[in-house]
């Protein structure tokens, strides 16, 4: 008899249920959601499991990675998937998941999604981090200012350098008004110390990451674009072929086709949105900058622009840079101007 596992994954506790080859259900539990916890529970049902199923999630990499060490059968599930799935179930709870994963496992129903390695786990770490500290420095910019703006003091034009100065320049005068820029001026000298420091780290990893110091051979490619890249697609081998980069990234048209409707529509966007981002913007600067060794693909974005506007552009020369991009780090060779333009 073959048997086979979901797991519903939560902060402390996880729902498990098991189900033989007809669809009945064998054992149900609640699980502390750590690795050696279920990797004990599986080890006392006294049968071995076809397949382990749990969605992929916050803690998911980790156990999944745990569970596969220990020579579990365990799948890590695409969370769209598993939702549009769950979507016909009247009554949504921890336990009800657990068993529609373990039916997914027994059907076959599902597609399994790649876990990270550490190395790209924690370049993606690094890269959200930097990337709240960068968001929350230009909150307290436009902050200060929204209120200065309030009683008629206009900033206008200062770089990083010079905003302190102008600030306290236009608080001269107004004791309200001098504590809170003080305040926040204080909070803004910290986050520029910090973010220099994540942009440091950023340089370091780059020079030590092989894939990602590949990938800025590509012209608008720089630091942060190539090391998002390189840590999504972690391992490029886990493509058939690299024109599956551009859909994994959400970067190819939606298409419906039922009987006499045939609709092509914009671009899925499923995926990791960070590097849909990261490759938009290398495609903009490529499209508006004067960045040398790129003419022929600039040429063939530029095309684009006149038969479908600026916008479609952009967004196709971002695809055909993640097909381009993927193929650099399968075949480990840099940049190479006449071969992508072909």
């Amino acid at each position: 008899m073959e048997y086979y596992a979901g797991i519903d994954v939560s902060l402390e506790c996880s729902s498990v249920c098991v189900v033989d080859a007809s669809g009945k259900i064998v054992r149900e539990a609640k699980v502390a959601s750590e690795p050696q916890a279920l990797i004990a529970w599986f080890g006392s049902l006294g049968f071995g499991l076809e397949r382990i199923g749990l969605e992929a999630g916050p803690l998911s990499q980790w156990l999944f990675a745990a569970m596969k060490a220990a020579g579990l059968a365990v799948e890590l599930l695409e969370t769209r998937h598993v939702r549009k799935a769950f979507e016909a179930m009247p009554v949504k709870s921890d336990r009800n998941d657990a068993r529609g994963i373990a039916q997914l496992m027994r059907l076959g129903w599902f597609r399994p999604v790649h876990c990270k390695s550490m190395s790209a786990q924690e370049t993606r770490s690094l890269l959200t981090a930097r990337k709240l500290v960068q968001s929350k420095l230009l909150d307290v910019e436009n902050s200060l200012r929204g209120i200065l703006r309030g009683f008629g003091l206009k900033v206008g034009k200062a770089t990083g350098q010079e905003f302190a100065g102008r600030i306290e320049e236009l608080v001269t005068g107004h004791p309200h008004l001098q504590m809170i820029a003080k305040a926040l001026l204080a909070v803004r000298a910290v986050l520029r110390t910090e973010f220099a420091a994540f942009e440091k780290q950023t340089r370091r990893m780059v020079r030590s990451n092989t894939q990602a110091r590949l990938l800025t051979s590509v012209p608008a490619v720089g630091p942060i674009v190539a090391l998002t890249y390189a840590s999504a697609i972690d391992d490029p081998a886990r493509f058939k072929s690299s024109k599956q980069a551009g859909a994994h990234f959400g970067l190819t048209p939606k298409k419906h086709q039922s009987g006499e409707t045939d609709y092509t529509g914009r671009i899925s966007k499923i995926g990791d949105a960070s590097v849909r981002t990261a490759l938009y913007e290398a495609a903009n600067v490529m499209l508006t900058k004067p960045v040398k060794g790129c003419s022929q693909l600039k040429s063939w974005a530029m095309r684009i622009k006149k038969r479908a506007g600026m916008n479609k552009a952009k967004v196709a020369l971002a695809r055909r840079l993640a097909v381009i991009m993927h193929r650099m780090l399968a075949n480990e060779t840099p940049f190479n101007a006449t071969a992508a333009a072909s």
